[in-house]
C-alpha cells in the first residue's frame, strides 16, 4: 500500500478483475456480475491502498485492518482481488463454483480459504459480525480499522437497523461501513421492490456520520475513505454512501437489475472481453 494511489495502476487492475467476473460467472453459467462489476473500484482501492493488510492471512489480524463481505453474493469480485493482490494462486479462479472448490457461491469458512472471515450473503448480517470485529480490537488495544459493505438492497433486512443503533449507541468509532447504493436489487429497482428513502438521512438520524462518493471513480472513493478514517475515533461510526452502477465497465449491464445474478453466454463473454483490456494476464 502506497501513500499516494497510482490511478493508472489501480486502473489497470481494476480492468483485469473485471476480465476476471465476467470469465468466471461464464464458466459455470451461475454467479452474480452485475453488483461484482459494479464494486469492482471498491475492492481495488481497498485491497490494493486502503486497508492496513498482511498477506500471510490469520483470522485474529492483530494489528491489521479488517474486511467483512456483508452481500455475499458478490463473491466474484471479492475472490478476484484476493488473488491478484496475493491471498492464494490466481489459477484457483479456474475452481468458481465447481465441486469441492474454496472459491463457493458465497463466501464461506469451512474450506479456510485466506481473506474470508464469516460466511455471507444471508443478507443483513455483515453489519453486526464488523461491530463485534471492532469491539474486539478496541478491547485488545488495538488502533486498526474494521471495514464492512453491504448491499442497497439489504437495507431491507431489520437487522441492519438494530445493528446501526447498536453502534452508534456503543460509540463504535473505529468501523467504517459502505453501502453499494446502485438503486438495484435482484427483483427489480429498489424504488419498486422497497423504496429506501433518504438513506443518508436515515442514517444520520439513527447516530452515523455520513459520506457519500462516487464508487466508480477511484480519486473520489479514495479520498472519501481517507475522509472516513479522518472522521474516526471520534466516537460516531462512519458510514460511505457509494453511489454505483450496477454493472459498470461492460456497456450491455450497466444500470439494469437483470445482470444481478445471470451468467453471459458465449457472445455476450466475447462482447464483454472485448471492452476489457487485459491487463495482468488471464488465468
Amino acid at each position: 500500500m502506497s501513500s499516494e494511489p497510482k490511478i493508472t495502476e489501480l486502473e489497470k487492475v481494476a480492468s483485469q478483475v473485471r476480465r476476471d467476473i465476467v470469465r468466471m460467472v461464464h464458466a459455470v453459467q451461475s454467479g452474480h456480475p452485475g453488483g461484482s462489476l459494479g464494486c469492482t473500484e471498491f475492492f481495488v482501492a481497498l485491497y490494493f491502498h486502503i486497508l492496513q493488510h498482511e498477506k500471510g492471512f490469520n483470522m485474529d489480524a492483530k494489528g491489521e485492518d479488517i474486511f467483512f463481505l456483508s452481500n455475499g453474493h458478490i463473491s466474484p469480485v471479492w475472490y478476484s482481488v484476493l488473488a491478484r493482490s496475493g491471498y492464494f494462486p490466481i489459477e484457483e479462479l479456474k475452481t468458481f463454483r465447481k465441486m469441492d472448490s474454496r472459491l463457493q457461491g458465497h463466501p464461506a469458512t469451512e474450506e479456510n480459504l485466506p481473506g474470508v472471515r464469516i460466511a455471507s450473503g444471508s443478507l443483513g448480517q455483515g453489519l453486526s459480525v464488523a461491530i463485534g470485529a471492532a469491539q474486539a480490537k478496541k478491547l485488545s488495544g488495538d488502533d486498526r480499522f474494521v471495514y464492512v459493505l453491504m448491499g442497497d438492497g439489504e437495507q431491507d433486512e431489520g437487522q441492519v437497523w438494530e445493528a446501526a443503533m447498536y453502534a452508534a449507541h456503543h460509540k463504535v468509532d473505529n468501523l467504517i461501513a459502505t453501502i453499494d447504493f446502485n438503486h438495484q436489487q435482484i427483483d427489480g429497482p429498489t424504488k419498486e421492490v422497497m423504496g429506501l428513502g433518504d438513506l443518508k438521512a436515515k442514517w444520520e438520524a439513527f447516530g452515523w456520520k455520513v459520506i457519500e462518493s462516487n464508487g466508480n471513480d477511484f480519486e473520489n472513493l479514495i479520498s472519501n475513505l481517507d475522509q472516513a478514517k479522518e472522521l474516526s475515533g471520534k466516537g460516531i461510526p462512519v458510514l460511505n454512501l457509494m453511489s454505483t452502477e450496477m454493472g459498470y465497465g461492460v456497456d450491455f449491464m450497466v444500470g439494469t437489475h437483470k445482470w444481478h445474478g445471470v451468467a453471459p453466454n458465449d457472445e455476450q463473454l466475447a462482447d464483454a472481453l472485448g471492452q476489457l483490456e487485459e491487463t495482468l494476464g488471464d488465468y
